[in-house]
């Protein structure tokens, strides 16, 4: 049975059980490839991914080569959330005019969703999907603009000592 890939919507941060799940499931070729890539039984696997089955869960080394092979950002989400911290992946975006425009855009619209958290803010009581809208909205702004950060970097560098 092949899984159908659903166009990415912003997703809620996830906890770290819901999140190995996921990240399992939507690797490519799924838990079974998952399980051939990681040299491991497909059973012990899916068990270990499973996030209601509580006999049995990855242990550290088997968590860095989940993390490793399906790099999913659910994951990374749900792993940095307890620490208040933001993952990034250093992906240099080249600060073309077009580029900074997009960011640009997206700060635009980052804006706008926030402005329209009005109600949480006016009574100070934010219902737990308004934070998780908001803490997901903030962590993309973030991972835009240090990825143009470092591509600024990088041409900068080239420059001098191409």
């Amino acid at each position: 049975m092949s899984r159908v890939a659903k166009p990415q919507a912003i997703e809620p941060i996830l906890p770290l059980r819901k999140a190995l799940y996921r990240a399992g499931h939507n690797y490519r070729g799924g838990v079974t490839a998952l399980a051939v890539d990681m040299v491991m039984d497909y059973d012990t696997l899916q068990k270990k991914l499973k996030h209601d089955f509580e006999h049995r869960w990855l242990d550290p080394d088997e968590l860095e080569e989940v993390i490793r092979l399906t790099q999913s950002e659910v994951l990374l989400d749900a792993l940095m959330r307890p620490a208040g911290m933001v993952w990034y992946k250093p992906e240099p975006a080249t600060p073309t005019y077009q580029a900074l425009q997009a960011v640009s855009r997206l700060l635009h619209e980052t804006g706008m969703f926030v402005s329209s958290m009005h109600h949480g803010a006016a009574d100070n009581i934010w219902e737990p999907h308004e934070v998780e809208d908001l803490e997901k909205h903030g962590a993309d702004v973030i991972r835009a603009v240090l990825g143009i950060m470092a591509g600024a970097r990088a041409a900068m560098e080239e420059d001098l000592h191409g």
